[in-house]
Protein backbone atom coordinates (compact mmCIF):
# COMPACT_ATOMS: atom_id res chain seq x y z
CA UNK A 1 0.00 0.00 0.00
CA UNK A 2 1.46 3.43 -0.92
CA UNK A 3 2.37 5.69 1.96
CA UNK A 4 0.02 8.65 2.54
CA UNK A 5 1.63 11.47 4.54
CA UNK A 6 -0.44 12.62 7.51
CA UNK A 7 -0.56 16.23 6.27
CA UNK A 8 -2.28 15.10 3.06
CA UNK A 9 -4.76 12.42 4.10
CA UNK A 10 -7.05 10.77 1.62
CA UNK A 11 -10.65 11.86 2.02
CA UNK A 12 -12.60 9.35 4.09
CA UNK A 13 -15.56 7.58 2.54
CA UNK A 14 -18.56 9.87 2.24
CA UNK A 15 -16.59 13.06 2.77
CA UNK A 16 -17.82 16.29 1.26
CA UNK A 17 -15.08 17.79 -0.92
CA UNK A 18 -14.91 21.60 -1.03
CA UNK A 19 -12.37 23.59 -3.03
CA UNK A 20 -11.14 26.87 -1.52
CA UNK A 21 -8.96 29.29 -3.47
CA UNK A 22 -7.51 32.32 -1.71
CA UNK A 23 -7.33 35.63 -3.55
CA UNK A 24 -6.12 39.07 -2.48
CA UNK A 25 -8.25 39.52 -0.29
CA UNK A 26 -11.18 37.13 -0.46
CA UNK A 27 -11.99 33.40 -0.65
CA UNK A 28 -13.43 31.54 -3.62
CA UNK A 29 -15.39 28.45 -2.55
CA UNK A 30 -16.55 25.66 -4.88
CA UNK A 31 -18.80 22.65 -4.34
CA UNK A 32 -19.82 19.93 -6.75
CA UNK A 33 -23.54 19.74 -7.52
CA UNK A 34 -24.52 16.16 -6.55
CA UNK A 35 -27.26 16.16 -9.20
CA UNK A 36 -25.51 17.57 -12.29
CA UNK A 37 -21.84 17.37 -11.36
CA UNK A 38 -21.42 21.08 -12.19
CA UNK A 39 -19.45 23.45 -9.98
CA UNK A 40 -21.36 25.59 -7.49
CA UNK A 41 -19.37 28.73 -6.71
CA UNK A 42 -19.73 31.04 -3.73
CA UNK A 43 -17.37 33.24 -1.74
CA UNK A 44 -16.08 34.02 1.75
CA UNK A 45 -18.33 31.50 3.49
CA UNK A 46 -18.08 27.72 3.75
CA UNK A 47 -21.23 25.84 4.74
CA UNK A 48 -20.72 22.29 5.93
CA UNK A 49 -23.01 19.49 7.11
CA UNK A 50 -22.93 18.45 10.75
CA UNK A 51 -21.64 14.93 11.37
CA UNK A 52 -19.98 14.51 7.98
CA UNK A 53 -16.24 14.87 7.30
CA UNK A 54 -15.35 17.75 5.00
CA UNK A 55 -12.20 17.55 2.90
CA UNK A 56 -10.93 21.01 1.95
CA UNK A 57 -8.74 21.36 -1.14
CA UNK A 58 -6.77 24.56 -0.58
CA UNK A 59 -4.83 26.66 -3.09
CA UNK A 60 -4.01 30.28 -3.91
CA UNK A 61 -4.56 32.44 -6.97
CA UNK A 62 -1.71 34.87 -6.26
CA UNK A 63 0.51 34.97 -3.14
CA UNK A 64 0.91 32.70 -0.11
CA UNK A 65 -2.15 32.75 2.14
CA UNK A 66 -3.01 30.58 5.15
CA UNK A 67 -6.34 28.98 6.05
CA UNK A 68 -7.10 29.07 9.78
CA UNK A 69 -10.39 28.43 11.58
CA UNK A 70 -9.18 27.91 15.17
CA UNK A 71 -12.26 26.06 16.45
CA UNK A 72 -12.16 23.51 13.62
CA UNK A 73 -8.57 22.88 12.53
CA UNK A 74 -4.98 24.01 12.57
CA UNK A 75 -3.34 26.34 10.07
CA UNK A 76 -2.64 25.30 6.51
CA UNK A 77 -0.65 27.28 3.94
CA UNK A 78 -2.31 28.01 0.60
CA UNK A 79 0.32 28.15 -2.14
CA UNK A 80 0.05 29.25 -5.79
CA UNK A 81 0.26 26.26 -8.12
CA UNK A 82 -0.06 23.70 -5.33
CA UNK A 83 -3.02 21.92 -3.73
CA UNK A 84 -3.02 21.40 0.03
CA UNK A 85 -5.62 19.39 1.94
CA UNK A 86 -7.29 19.79 5.31
CA UNK A 87 -9.93 17.62 6.96
CA UNK A 88 -12.53 19.34 9.16
CA UNK A 89 -15.52 17.98 11.04
CA UNK A 90 -18.20 19.37 13.34
CA UNK A 91 -20.70 17.53 15.52
CA UNK A 92 -23.01 20.49 16.12
CA UNK A 93 -24.38 23.47 14.19
CA UNK A 94 -22.63 26.80 14.59
CA UNK A 95 -20.75 29.65 12.96
CA UNK A 96 -16.96 29.87 13.24
CA UNK A 97 -14.82 32.77 12.09
CA UNK A 98 -11.60 32.07 10.23
CA UNK A 99 -8.77 34.25 9.06
CA UNK A 100 -5.89 34.34 6.61
CA UNK A 101 -2.94 33.70 8.91
CA UNK A 102 -0.12 34.54 6.49
CA UNK A 103 0.60 38.20 5.72
CA UNK A 104 -0.57 38.73 2.15
CA UNK A 105 -0.67 42.47 1.60
CA UNK A 106 -2.57 45.61 2.47
CA UNK A 107 -5.88 44.01 3.45
CA UNK A 108 -4.52 40.87 5.11
CA UNK A 109 -6.18 41.85 8.41
CA UNK A 110 -9.58 42.05 6.68
CA UNK A 111 -9.40 38.71 4.91
CA UNK A 112 -11.73 36.69 7.08
CA UNK A 113 -14.19 33.92 6.29
CA UNK A 114 -16.95 32.11 8.16
CA UNK A 115 -17.69 28.41 8.37
CA UNK A 116 -21.37 27.63 8.98
CA UNK A 117 -22.31 24.19 10.27
CA UNK A 118 -25.81 23.03 9.25
CA UNK A 119 -27.85 19.94 9.98
CA UNK A 120 -27.75 17.55 7.01
CA UNK A 121 -31.20 18.40 5.62
CA UNK A 122 -30.61 22.13 5.94
CA UNK A 123 -27.25 21.78 4.20
CA UNK A 124 -28.74 19.76 1.33
CA UNK A 125 -31.47 22.38 0.87
CA UNK A 126 -28.91 25.18 0.92
CA UNK A 127 -26.69 23.46 -1.64
CA UNK A 128 -29.65 22.79 -3.95
CA UNK A 129 -30.63 26.47 -3.75
CA UNK A 130 -27.05 27.56 -4.49
CA UNK A 131 -27.08 25.47 -7.67
CA UNK A 132 -29.98 27.52 -9.06
CA UNK A 133 -29.56 30.73 -11.09
CA UNK A 134 -30.46 34.06 -9.56
CA UNK A 135 -34.17 34.69 -9.16
CA UNK A 136 -35.77 37.20 -11.55
CA UNK A 137 -36.22 40.71 -10.23
CA UNK A 138 -39.57 40.72 -8.42
CA UNK A 139 -40.22 44.48 -8.37
CA UNK A 140 -39.46 47.64 -10.32
CA UNK A 141 -36.81 48.68 -7.79
CA UNK A 142 -35.04 45.32 -8.08
CA UNK A 143 -35.20 45.49 -11.88
CA UNK A 144 -33.68 48.98 -11.68
CA UNK A 145 -30.90 47.62 -9.46
CA UNK A 146 -30.11 44.79 -11.89
CA UNK A 147 -30.07 47.21 -14.83
CA UNK A 148 -27.75 49.60 -12.97
CA UNK A 149 -25.44 46.73 -11.97
CA UNK A 150 -25.03 45.82 -15.64
CA UNK A 151 -24.83 49.44 -16.82
CA UNK A 152 -21.94 50.08 -14.42
CA UNK A 153 -20.16 47.02 -15.89
CA UNK A 154 -20.05 45.17 -12.56
CA UNK A 155 -20.49 42.10 -14.77
CA UNK A 156 -16.93 42.63 -16.04
CA UNK A 157 -15.69 41.21 -12.73
CA UNK A 158 -18.65 39.38 -11.16
CA UNK A 159 -20.86 36.47 -12.15
CA UNK A 160 -24.58 36.44 -11.41
CA UNK A 161 -25.93 33.32 -13.08
CA UNK A 162 -29.21 33.98 -14.83
CA UNK A 163 -28.77 37.76 -14.81
CA UNK A 164 -26.42 38.24 -17.74
CA UNK A 165 -23.29 38.72 -15.64
CA UNK A 166 -20.34 36.39 -16.24
CA UNK A 167 -17.19 38.09 -14.93
CA UNK A 168 -14.54 35.91 -13.28
CA UNK A 169 -12.20 38.38 -11.56
CA UNK A 170 -14.24 38.96 -8.41
CA UNK A 171 -16.50 36.89 -6.18
CA UNK A 172 -19.51 35.11 -7.66
CA UNK A 173 -22.59 37.09 -6.54
CA UNK A 174 -25.34 34.74 -7.72
CA UNK A 175 -26.59 34.22 -4.16
CA UNK A 176 -24.74 37.00 -2.33
CA UNK A 177 -27.88 37.99 -0.43
CA UNK A 178 -27.82 34.67 1.44
CA UNK A 179 -24.35 35.28 2.91
CA UNK A 180 -23.81 36.53 6.43
CA UNK A 181 -21.14 39.10 5.59
CA UNK A 182 -19.70 41.31 2.86
CA UNK A 183 -16.10 41.81 1.83
CA UNK A 184 -14.62 38.68 3.43
CA UNK A 185 -16.07 39.29 6.87
CA UNK A 186 -15.72 43.07 6.75
CA UNK A 187 -19.40 44.08 7.15
CA UNK A 188 -22.63 42.37 8.13
CA UNK A 189 -24.80 41.76 5.06
CA UNK A 190 -27.55 44.37 5.49
CA UNK A 191 -29.11 46.87 3.08
CA UNK A 192 -27.28 49.76 4.75
CA UNK A 193 -23.96 47.89 4.67
CA UNK A 194 -24.38 46.98 1.00
CA UNK A 195 -24.96 50.65 0.16
CA UNK A 196 -21.88 51.64 2.16
CA UNK A 197 -19.79 48.93 0.51
CA UNK A 198 -20.80 50.03 -2.99
CA UNK A 199 -20.28 53.75 -2.39
CA UNK A 200 -17.21 53.69 -0.15
CA UNK A 201 -15.35 50.42 -0.59
CA UNK A 202 -11.98 52.18 -0.80
CA UNK A 203 -12.65 53.72 2.60
CA UNK A 204 -14.01 50.50 4.13
CA UNK A 205 -11.31 48.25 2.64
CA UNK A 206 -8.52 50.36 1.10
CA UNK A 207 -6.71 48.61 -1.72
CA UNK A 208 -9.59 46.25 -2.54
CA UNK A 209 -9.66 45.59 -6.27
CA UNK A 210 -12.96 47.34 -6.83
CA UNK A 211 -13.66 51.06 -7.25
CA UNK A 212 -15.95 53.07 -5.00
CA UNK A 213 -19.24 54.04 -6.68
CA UNK A 214 -19.86 57.24 -4.72
CA UNK A 215 -20.53 59.00 -8.05
CA UNK A 216 -23.90 57.23 -8.27
CA UNK A 217 -27.01 58.92 -6.95
CA UNK A 218 -28.68 57.60 -3.81
CA UNK A 219 -31.70 55.91 -5.51
CA UNK A 220 -29.36 53.99 -7.84
CA UNK A 221 -27.12 52.83 -5.00
CA UNK A 222 -30.16 51.78 -2.99
CA UNK A 223 -31.58 49.85 -5.94
CA UNK A 224 -28.33 47.97 -6.63
CA UNK A 225 -27.97 47.14 -2.93
CA UNK A 226 -31.58 45.94 -2.74
CA UNK A 227 -31.15 43.74 -5.83
CA UNK A 228 -27.98 42.17 -4.46
CA UNK A 229 -29.80 41.53 -1.18
CA UNK A 230 -32.59 39.75 -3.07
CA UNK A 231 -30.13 37.21 -4.51
CA UNK A 232 -30.83 34.54 -1.92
Amino acid sequence: MPFTPPWKPRPPAGALIVSVKAHMWWWEVRYRDPVTGADITTANEIRIPVGRPVYLALTSADVIHNFWVPQLAGKMDMLPGRMQHLLVHTREPGVWRGQCAEFCGEQHAQMALHVVGLEARAFDAWLAAQAQPAAPAASAVLAQGRAAFLAQRCDACHTVRGAGAAGILGPDLTHVGSRLHLGAGTLNNTQQARERWLAHIQQVKPGARMPSYDRLDTPTLEAIAAWLGSLQ
